[in-house]
This record gives structure tokens, sequence and C-alpha cells, in this order.
């Protein structure tokens, strides 16, 4: 759906998300700036032929939309740094890349009073959205983490009958133009997985014999999803899960900034800190696949790269403020992040992805793995609290298969430090080796 096209605008009179839409008849946006029916045209108009033509176009896009960013932004230090940016071979990729912006940006849009109707800096955001180029919709991707943590902590913590609360209309019209766009593109199709017949014979099976009457079942990740104009209490769930989900498909090009925001929400969205999260972390099999083997590294010849290889291996513990202890300082900057929320199935799916993404994906930081691990933990608490089978389930299963893969991590560099240290020097100490037993048969 083409918000430009049908000249829709953003609702700024209300707190609450059940009032606030996004109007078809107005011409204008709350601020009074006319739409502009050229960059309306531009998002209509069919692609170019002429490859030229397109990726000039697309560098000219970029660089007006960084240029109305810098306008935004009246910050002298940003204000060059995006001017810079404006000016490279690929602005929107550099602009995504830039760990300045986000920050810039990121402190804008956190203050208390951001996300109404007539917040500037999401009018950037939702025009750059429908301005259809694949690179600047990465860069609104990018916040949504922020955007939804910001949104969903916001309209559950604060009371609807104060009059003197901001509104979040364009928090929710950026949501709603993601919504638009995979509703757009999924034609009210459902999404589907094809479940496999555990009767049917395997493709190991010889011979193979197919049994009669037997179907693969189809099990349905997603319903068909509706046209929205608003973003209505009971739909609110639906509309945000909808939009991390297009945030999951593009996860891979996502900086690592957004994906330690999404975590820090994540972690947040849960609730308080419980005992329960850390029962996994009481077992000792991640430690002990390890243990002999950081023992023997101990006896290499050389004593500064002893150290230095001990010390990597317990840099992949879960650090979170204070280890895995969960220290106070810890818990305050999870909490600063947002608070506790309702998380209905159709949320706390595309959540479970995306934390699943960086616990395991092996291009992610130490930083992004130890916080989405805190996350998981804090939702496997959480879902044990409100007895959510499918939630526990799941967040179990992600747990475990973290605990493995940082215990392979281990075991690896353990392996990897003993085979740079075959042998030791004559004149430093070894370990004792265990006479050789040969069995002979008479």
């Amino acid at each position: 759906m083409d918000f430009h096209h049908h000249h829709q605008t953003l609702a700024s009179n209300s707190p609450s998300s059940s009032t606030s839409s996004i109007s078809a008849a107005a011409t204008t946006y709350p601020n009074g700036n006319p739409i502009s029916s050229a960059a309306a045209t531009a998002a209509a108009a069919a692609p170019s032929s002429d490859p030229m033509h397109s990726w000039w176009e697309s560098i000219s896009k970029a660089r007006s939309r960084i240029h109305s960013l810098s306008s935004i932004l009246p910050d002298p230090s940003l204000s060059l740094s995006l001017s810079s940016l404006a000016d490279s071979d690929r602005p929107a990729l550099s602009l995504l890349s830039s760990s300045l912006a986000y920050s810039a940006l990121s402190s804008a849009l956190s203050d208390p009073h951001s996300g109404s109707g007539s917040d500037p800096l999401c009018h950037w955001l939702y025009d750059t959205f429908l301005s259809s180029d694949p690179h600047l919709r990465l860069v609104v991707f990018s916040f949504l983490p922020l955007i939804s943590g910001l949104y969903l902590s916001r309209i559950h913590s604060l009371s609807t009958d104060s009059p003197s609360l901001p509104s979040l209309a364009g928090f929710e019209a950026v949501l709603l133009a993601i919504y638009a766009a995979e509703t757009k593109s999924r034609a009210g199709k459902p999404v589907l997985v094809s479940v496999p017949d555990l009767s049917q014979p395997s493709l190991y099976h010889t011979p193979r014999q197919k049994i009669a009457g037997s179907k693969n079942s189809v099990g349905v990740l997603s319903p068909p999803l509706e046209p929205q104009i608003a973003v209505k209490s009971t739909k609110r769930a639906c509309i945000v899960g909808v939009a991390l989900d297009c945030y999951y498909k593009q996860i891979s090009q996502m900086p690592a900034w957004s994906k330690l925001d999404f975590c820090r929400f994540a972690a947040s969205w849960a609730g308080q800190e419980c005992t329960c999260e850390k029962q996994f972390d009481d077992d000792d099999d991640d430690e002990s696949v390890v243990s002999s083997r950081v023992s023997e590294i101990r006896y290499l010849e050389n004593g500064d790269q002893t150290d230095d290889v001990v010390d990597d291996i317990a840099q992949l513990r879960i650090e979170n403020g204070g280890g895995r202890s969960g220290s106070s300082s810890g818990g305050e900057n999870l909490d600063s992040k947002g608070s506790r929320i309702p998380l209905p199935w159709e949320l706390l799916q595309p959540v479970l992805r995306i934390l699943g993404h960086c616990l395991l994906a092996p291009l992610n930081s130490q930083d992004v793995k130890d916080m989405a691990a805190v996350a998981v933990r804090r939702l496997y608490a959480r879902a044990s609290h409100d007895l959510v089978p499918q939630a526990i389930l799941a967040t179990r299963s992600l747990i475990q298969l973290e605990k493995r893969s940082r215990a392979d991590v281990r075991a690896a560099a353990a392996a990897a430090a003993l085979a740079a240290n075959p042998s030791s020097n004559a004149n430093t100490p070894s370990k004792a080796k265990k006479p050789e037993i040969l069995l002979v048969s008479k």
C-alpha cells in the first residue's frame, strides 16, 4: 500500500494506539508541510531499463535523504559526518554502517517526547521507507528494534488517562508502513511450512516403499494478513510482530548495534531477573568439556602465550554487567531500555527467531551473543512463570544450542593452543606422561 499515493497523514491526538491512525483524507502532514507530488511520482514510477540511470537515481535519492536528515539533526559535527556519507559512492550503505549516525538518531528517538505525529524524525523514517530503494529501506529496518522497543514499552507503561502524555502516532505510522508493504507482498496468502510425515520412509530407506494415502501435513506459521489503517489494541502485537519478521529477513545486513538494541529490549520485555533463568548456568557440562584442556594449556612453554589463550577462552563466558551472576548494574542497564510487556505468541515468535540469529550466527560480535544469551534466559524464566509450553520449548532449545556452541568454541580454542605448542622447552618443567602399556597376545 502506497501511503503517498493515497495522501495519508499521521494522526497525533492520542497516546492510545486504538485511536491513532493514518488518515486517508488529508493531503498534508500534521506539521503543515504538503506532500511532495514529485516524491510520490518517483516512488510509484517503474524502474528504468537503463542500469546506469537506475544506479544514479538510487545514489541521488540516497543523498537527498541524507541531506534531509542533516537538516533534522542540526548538530555541526554530525552534519559534517553526514555530508561525508552523502558524498560516498554508496551513501545509503555508508549511512547504514555509521555508528555515529545511529547514535545520534537513537538519542533523538529515545527522547521522552519523540514518536508523535509531528516528530520530524518519524516523518523522515516514514518517507525513507516509502522511497522503495532497498538500501534506504535497510536503514529504516536498522532502527526498527529501537522504534518497536520504545513504542511497546511506552504504550504498556504509560497511563492513557493522562492528557500530558505525548502521542505515539509517529512510531505507529512507521510500523504501519512496514506492515502494509508486507501485506502487499504476501498477497493475502498465509506463510506455510511443510511438516514431513514420519510414517513415510526417508531417502535413506532401502527399498523405498511409499505408503498409500499418506500426505505431508502443513503448518501455518503466519495467517493471511489483513490491511490495517490504525494500530488497534487488538492488532498491536500482530503489526509489530510482522514488522519484526521483516527485520529478521534482513538481519544478516543489520549492524551490530541494531542487534544489540534488540537484545536489550527483549530482555527488558521479559521482566525482572529471576533465579530460574540461571538454572542452566549451574550445570558444569560446558565447563567440563574444556576444563582438562585449559589445565594442560598452563603447562605450555610460553607463559605469555598461555595467559593470552586462557584469557581468550575466559572471554567466551556470558557477560552481563557482572558476568553470569547478573550484577545490579547489568540489570539497571537492561531495565533502562524498556519495560515488561505482554508477549503473545504472534509477537514472541519473531523475537525468538531474531535472538536465535544473534546467539548462533558465527559473524556476530561477542557482545551481541552475550546480550542475546541474557535475553533468551529471561524469556525462558518469563515463559516458565506464564506456563506457555511452546515458549518454554523454544527458549530452552535456544539455551541448549547456545551452551553447546560456547562449549565447542572453547574446546576448539584449547585444542588450537595445544596444537600450536606440541613440544615443551627442556628447561621448563612439563607434565609427567603416563607410561605406555602394550598388550601382546600370546
